[in-house]
């Protein structure tokens, strides 16, 4: 049954969330598909255990993740998806090049309406991890445990290097506030400022995860970002990875690295050794944070057979080599389009009252007149200028006359009137205090000294001196890597792979938000964004179209520069994964104008705060496709455009 809500907004119709006489969700199936096989696919409600809480989740044939279905390179398969969800349904089956009225979007399809059916013909020509998701409220969807893999198995057998086995994982993050999972409004998508950050890790749908490995076996990891807006940088010590592919295909050379950066709907390839046995920490690392993801055994028993010599050897593909001879012209030619990426945010004046300007991310920040915040970029929103008190989300208790910080947990307090209006929303561990992490929290910091800093360190694109040094974006290779401390501090590598910070610099210099949204540093007022009062915009620099406006054709056969130019000029600065639909897939040519010197085919690319990103799209299919931001708020708040593609 769907109730209003009691919660501050009367009128507000919920999607259900009782869990009585649902069925348990089932471990996740593998399916092994050959070309011209039929499959059933079903969308119904499930109960699962997440830590303490019995949440009602939304799945597909009852797991979370859905089946992982296995199925050889350029095969097709029939997929029949019946609906018992809560709302009409679409399934997008993301990164295939298929047939296009089989996208799985409203631009392609009539919705599946609740007790329907929909068949659809799948096609995979692409090596690769894939997956599977809602494209009708995404951010619900997504959010209810709606994702599954594909695996594209490569018809030549040196795709990959040897490895013992293979390993599909997803990575998520789920918001739980009162034992449940947090209300979603059936009217309209809320957090579109920031995307909904949860506070419980999802590995392969668990949030306390067990693996096994043998010492000296050479495991295969597919890693798929899932999460509506959360960025992972994944990272195994102990362990050692090698970089070998990512969204749609090998890398052109595979690296040694020390940790792997996935936005959301990014896919990364990585093959790791275990040289010794012991109890390792799969691990999401952030600036300020280091979250345990899954723990892995291993145990003392080899493999039957050995892979580490193959492992330590870095193959160069030649297939991608050739392919940037072929596409050298493009690295210095001007762009054919170019996106801007910018927000509009409008959370009104008190009227009949004085008023200041305040930034919700850095509420010492204060002007009597408005503008934008000078460490972060944001638009200072309005608040009345009386007597203003300000307080801890999370210990209500603790109050000030200034924009302290809570001595207890070290949040910035905020105002008394900001977290009024957000009220009754029950925040509880929203702001990344929740499962997994608290143990590693100021992991080579020290204690609450850190804490009270790492939000001071929020500064974007005008305080990271080594942006533009971006590498390929998924982790600074391992001879980069040196300098650590053994506890996870590394104090004068190139994190990320966003900046090369040499001997001598600052001893924090991997401490730095490096672009991207690592944590909701505005709960509350995030919390009441919506697509009313939050507009965030892709705009054709050519002539100013803004989102569906947006009217480009292209051609089978065409190769198409795209520059994504992701504003400071904005009302909320911040980093957007974009993604386009199977007309075709596209190289990173470039980030702030640096070349990127290892390409691989893609179908999502992030763009960190202020950054500029080069791509290009080779167009393969017609028909009408999508490109919109991944972050699933800013998507159903109206940040995508669908374009043409002609024979």
């Amino acid at each position: 049954m769907h109730e209003p809500s009691s919660e501050g907004h009367a009128q507000t119709i919920e999607f259900p969330r009782e869990t009585e006489g649902l069925p348990d969700a089932r471990p996740t199936e593998i399916v092994e598909l050959a070309d011209g096989d039929e499959f059933e696919l079903e969308i119904i409600p499930v109960k699962k255990r997440l830590g303490d809480a019995t949440v009602r989740m939304l799945a597909y044939n009852g797991s979370v993740p859905g089946p992982t279905l296995k199925v050889p390179q350029g095969a097709t398969i029939t997929v029949h998806v019946t609906n018992h969800g809560d709302l009409d349904a679409t399934v997008h089956w993301h990164g295939l090049r298929l047939e296009n009225r089989y996208d799985g979007t409203h631009d392609t399809q009539a919705p599946i309406p609740v007790g329907k059916s929909f068949t659809y013909q799948v096609q995979v020509p692409d090596p690769g991890a894939f997956w599977y998701h809602p494209h009708i409220r995404e951010d619900y969807g997504q959010e209810m445990g709606l994702y599954g893999n594909i695996l594209a198995i490569p018809s030549e057998s040196d795709q990959w290097p040897p490895a013992n086995r293979e390993l599909l994982l997803t990575l998520d993050d789920i918001l739980i506030e009162g034992g449940q999972i947090a209300a979603f409004s059936e009217s309209e998508t809320t957090h579109v400022a920031m995307g909904r950050f949860g506070n419980v890790m999802l590995v392969a749908g668990e949030p306390d995860l067990a693996l096994e490995a043998k010492r000296g076996e050479v495991v295969r990891f597919y890693f798929t970002n899932t999460a509506n807006t959360r960025v992972f940088n994944v990272t195994l010590p102990g362990a050692q990875m090698k970089l070998v592919g990512a969204d749609a295909g090998h890398y052109e050379r595979e690296e040694l690295v020390d940790e792997v950066l996935l936005a959301p709907s990014e896919r990364v390839v990585v093959d790791v050794l275990f040289p010794d046995a012991g109890e390792l920490e799969l691990q999401h690392k952030t600036p300020e944070r280091t979250y345990r993801l899954a723990s892995i055994a291993v145990v003392d028993e080899q493999p039957e057979q050995s892979f580490a010599d193959d492992f330590s050897s870095l193959r160069t593909n030649h297939d991608m080599a050739e392919l940037r001879e072929h596409v050298e012209p493009f690295f210095k030619a001007p762009p054919d389009k170019s996106l801007s990426f910018t927000a509009e945010m409008d959370m009104g004046v008190p009227e009949g009252v004085p008023v200041v300007y305040v930034c919700p991310m850095h509420p010492d920040v204060v002007s009597d007149e408005p503008g934008s915040c000078p460490k972060c970029g944001m638009k200072l929103l309005a608040q009345a200028a009386e007597e203003t008190t300000y307080v801890c989300p999370m210990h209500p208790e603790v109050t000030s006359e200034k924009p302290d910080r809570c001595p207890k947990c070290g949040m910035k307090l905020l105002p008394e009137s900001v977290l009024a209006a957000g009220a009754g929303h029950g925040h509880e561990d929203h702001h990344g205090h929740g499962h997994h992490g608290d143990e590693h929290e100021g992991h080579g910091h020290g204690h609450h000294g850190h804490e009270h800093e790492r939000h001071e360190r929020h500064e974007r694109h005008e305080g990271d001196e080594g942006h533009g040094h971006h590498g390929h974006g998924h982790g600074a290779s391992a001879h980069e890597e040196q300098g650590g401390d053994g506890h996870g501090h590394h104090s004068e590598h190139g994190h990320h792979g966003h900046g090369h910070h040499q001997h001598g610099e600052s001893e924090h210099g991997h401490d730095t938000a490096q672009g991207i949204e690592w944590e909701d540093d505005m709960v509350e007022v995030n919390r009441m964004t919506t697509p009313a009062n939050m507009r965030w915009k892709l705009v054709d620099q050519e002539n100013g179209a803004v989102n569906a406006q947006i009217d480009w054709t292209f051609h089978v056969g065409d190769q198409v520069k795209l520059r994504l130019v992701n504003e400071m000029d904005s009302d909320h600065p911040m980093p957007h994964p974009f993604h386009v639909h199977g007309a075709g897939r596209f190289l990173i040519l470039a980030r702030d104008d640096v070349v990127e010197p290892n390409l691989v085919w893609k179908d999502t690319v992030l763009v960190r705060t202020g950054e500029t990103v080069d791509i290009l799209l080779d167009v393969t299919n017609p028909g009408r496709w999508m490109a919109h931001c991944h972050i699933a708020e800013h998507h159903e708040s109206g940040m995508m455009f669908s374009f043409n593609v002609e024979q």
